[in-house]
């Protein structure tokens, strides 16, 4: 049964061009080889198997080394399952013209030191295929929104790390992604910078888009998310709406997020 109290196995969509999911994975294995010749393997992912809703917050929950990670490799095509299919707006992983509309921000960035902030994102808007003639109005207002036109023609040396990680988020909405994907966003930002990400990511879901937030800050995931998927020694042990996380399975009564998580890994683990 699952943490819901449904016996239902989650809906899961086989159909490439479903309209209705930003994401889908249909049981799908990934394995690191290790040992000698790759004879050996570590399991990452057991048998995953959920679907992403388009124009939704979509949370990815779970302890360090879950698997979060690894399905947000697969689903950026940086790694390859094993077995089973992703899909990935209405398309197999092997048509690469989606990831142009995709948006990717994570914790740490490798950003050319040397370069400013207009022209780092001027360099990457070309490479996300934002067209010439619009590239120059798209970095002004990212910069604007940002918070970093103060400082647009500065180094990125001389940024703090908070102020990086305002320019990864300018990075990831440059191409103006139709699924934006977080991974832990918030290291180093202040408390303006939290409320600025708040900010982006209503905006974001409000214009029709998708966000796939991998986030710890549990308060900010139970305030954004509509739904979520709970992953835990690489398998998804839950995957419903937030009041559905919320519910305690026994009595109904409502809880709050970290207790409704420390249930799950408590279960999995027992």
């Amino acid at each position: 049964m699952f943490p819901n109290g449904n016996t239902r196995k989650p809906t899961v969509s086989r159909r490439s061009n479903d309209v209705t999911a930003a994401a889908v994975f249909d049981q799908v294995v990934k394995t690191y080889p290790t040992g000698p010749f790759a004879r050996g393997g570590v399991p990452a992912v057991r048998g995953v198997s959920l679907t992403v809703p388009a124009a939704r917050v979509f949370g990815l929950l779970g302890p360090n080394r879950a698997g979060k990670t690894t399905l947000v490799k697969l689903l950026l095509s940086l790694v390859h399952p094993t077995s089973g299919a992703i899909t990935r707006l209405g398309a197999s992983l092997g048509n690469r013209g989606t990831l142009g509309r995709v948006g990717y921000m994570h914790e740490n960035h490798a950003f050319p030191r040397y370069l400013s902030a207009t022209e780092l994102l001027t360099f990457y808007g070309g490479l996300s295929g934002v067209p010439s003639g619009a590239l120059s109005a798209r970095v002004a207002s990212l910069v604007e929104r940002v918070g970093l036109a103060d400082r647009k023609s500065e180094p990125i040396a001389r940024f703090s790390k908070g102020m990086v990680q305002r320019l990864g988020l300018a990075q990831a909405l440059l191409n103006d992604p139709d699924l934006l994907i977080l991974d832990e966003p918030t290291e180093g930002l202040d408390l303006t910078g939290r409320q600025l990400l708040r900010a982006v990511v209503r905006e974001r879901k409000a214009a029709g888009k998708t966000v796939l937030l991998v986030w710890h800050v549990l308060p900010e995931v139970q305030e954004l998310c509509d739904a979520a998927a709970v992953v835990v020694a690489g398998k998804v042990v839950f995957d419903g709406t937030l009041p559905d996380l919320l519910r305690d399975p026994k009595s109904g009564a409502a809880r709050n997020l970290e207790t409704a998580l420390q249930s799950l890994y408590q279960s999995e683990a027992a």
